[in-house]
Parts: C-alpha cells; sequence; structure tokens
C-alpha cells in the first residue's frame, strides 16, 4: 500500500495535474511536468524513470511556489525561464513576448524564399522587426548559416534577451540587433531580402479581453497595436518597399481584426504586388505576405 505521507514524483505530477486543471490549465499535465523537470534539473521523460523519488525538501519548496505562482496565472514560460520555439530553447522573462507556435510560419516562410529566389545564402539579408526574444532572427539563422539578419526593437531589456539567446545559439556573429522603432534607426539599412515581423497587433478592445495569464503577465508594449490594433502594422507596410530589395518578401503576422484593413492598404499601394492572407494551422486568418514589385 502506498505511504499517502510521501510526495514522490508520481504522486506530485498526478496531484499537480489535477490542481493545474482546476484552475483552468489547458495542458495540466505537460505543465507539471516542466515544472517538476525543471526543479529537478531533469528532463521530462527522465521524470518516467524516477517515478518513486522522493524530491529534497529544498526541491519540494520550490516546486510548491512554482505550483501556487502556475495556479494564480503566471505563464509556466516565465516560471522556468525558457521557451521552446522551431526546435530551440530560448530564454524569456516578463520584458519579452513568449513564443508562440503560430509564429514558426513567418520562419518556415523566409527560409523558404531564400531556397527559390537564387540568392546566395552569405549574401542574403533579412530584417526582423519587434525581434523580442530573438526567436525569428536566431531560428533563422541558425537554418541558413550564412544569412545574416538585422533584428530590432524598441526595448533594451529585450534585446539584451535576444543577445543572449543569440549567443547560446552561436549564432551572434549572424545578427546585428539594434535599437530601433521600427526603421527609424536604420536610415542607410538594406535593401533586403525579406522583411518579417510578429508585431503588436492586437485591437485595444481585444487586449482588455485577454485572458489574465497573458494580459497580465507579458509585455503590452509586444501586445496592443493601439486602438485599431493596425498602428505598428500600418507603418511597416508603410516603410518596408524603401527598406526592400524588388521582388523581396514582407511577410506579418496578425490577428483576423487587423488582417483586413492592412492588406486593403497594400493593395491600393502600386509598390506592393501578390497580397496574400494565409491561415495558421486553427484555420485563422494570421499572416500577410506580399512582394515589392520588381523593376523593369
Amino acid at each position: 500500500m502506498a505511504n499517502e505521507d510521501v510526495w514522490n514524483v508520481q504522486r506530485l505530477l498526478a496531484w499537480t495535474t489535477e490542481f493545474l486543471k482546476s484552475h483552468g490549465s489547458a495542458s495540466p499535465r505537460l505543465e507539471a511536468e516542466i515544472l517538476l523537470a525543471d526543479t529537478l534539473k531533469a528532463t521530462r521523460i527522465e521524470l518516467y524513470t524516477r517515478f518513486d523519488e522522493v524530491p529534497t525538501p529544498e526541491q519540494l519548496t520550490k516546486f510548491r511556489d512554482y505550483v501556487r505562482r502556475r495556479g494564480a496565472g503566471e505563464p509556466v514560460a516565465y516560471l522556468v525561464g525558457v521557451k521552446e520555439f522551431y526546435s530551440l530553447p530560448f530564454q524569456v522573462t516578463s520584458d519579452v513576448l513568449i513564443p508562440r507556435p503560430e509564429t514558426e510560419q513567418l520562419v518556415l516562410e523566409s527560409l523558404d524564399f531564400l531556397k527559390r529566389s537564387g540568392v546566395s545564402p552569405d549574401m542574403f539579408h533579412v530584417a526582423d522587426l519587434g525581434t523580442g526574444s530573438g526567436n525569428i532572427a536566431i531560428a533563422i539563422a541558425r537554418n541558413a548559416p550564412a544569412v545574416h539578419v538585422t533584428a530590432v526593437d524598441v526595448s533594451e531589456a529585450a534585446l539584451a534577451i535576444a543577445k543572449s539567446n543569440a549567443e547560446r545559439q552561436g549564432v551572434a556573429a549572424q545578427i546585428t540587433f539594434v535599437k530601433s522603432d521600427l526603421f527609424d534607426a536604420l536610415p542607410d539599412a538594406g535593401p533586403f531580402d525579406v522583411i518579417v515581423s510578429n508585431p503588436p497587433y492586437i485591437t485595444r478592445a481585444e487586449y482588455e479581453r485577454l485572458e489574465p495569464m497573458v494580459r497580465d503577465y507579458e509585455p503590452e508594449l509586444a501586445l496592443c497595436g493601439g486602438q485599431s490594433g493596425t498602428d505598428v502594422l500600418l507603418r511597416i507596410v508603410a516603410a518596408a518597399p524603401e527598406k526592400l530589395k524588388p521582388g523581396g518578401l514582407l511577410m506579418l503576422e496578425a490577428s483576423p481584426a487587423t488582417i483586413d484593413p492592412v492588406v486593403a492598404c497594400m493593395k491600393e499601394n502600386p509598390l506592393w504586388s501578390d497580397v496574400r492572407v494565409s491561415n495558421d494551422l486553427a484555420r485563422i486568418k494570421r499572416y500577410i505576405t506580399a512582394y515589392k514589385v520588381s523593376e523593369h
């Protein structure tokens, strides 16, 4: 008969899963495993070979604090300080947006365009606007070793995290980090083959309705794009043609509430061609792609 006074790994996982489920977690077992694995300095898979292990009192104290804070709404990624993106681990703090799987499409499109472009990788230049943790820029650099990326952010704190992530991933030499409000500090930069951005794009009304786990912990600066949600998006599409090579790609992440007005604006601009909208895996309108008109 199991000793109910002993909190071994198996019992901790079972209890925490139920606790997080009751507090609204969409992935309670996964979150329980991540928190306990971080506490024990183990991998999630190793937990399954250590079911009978009883954590030390110090480890139990740390784990209970994690569970308490997660139950109060604090995101798991901020608790453990790491979030995976494009199969790479990224350091994250409350100074940067937590990378989402949907944003991986920006990396995929950029790498696919490189393959189709015929441009030598060492001559291929990408701009990542609003780099945050550096996840887009670093994922591109890791998967295209000769490509150079200019990664900009208005936040010094975010840039410090992005630089640290680039060093950890061994791609710091490929990326130039610049403190800038979009292109403001880059008057002579470019022209770029690709400009990519996951900018703040939700409306003020959407921001106010966000679940507390997002609204109360992640930086508003990286989420809200003004009253209409289009403030930053429209600035990008207005300035990007000057910074792109002819035939160059612009790819933006947006929301269903902001995509249509931005696309309408782009279709009125003769410098953009083949303006398209595509869906994410949940079949929600999420991405805008367009090309700068080629010179004749």
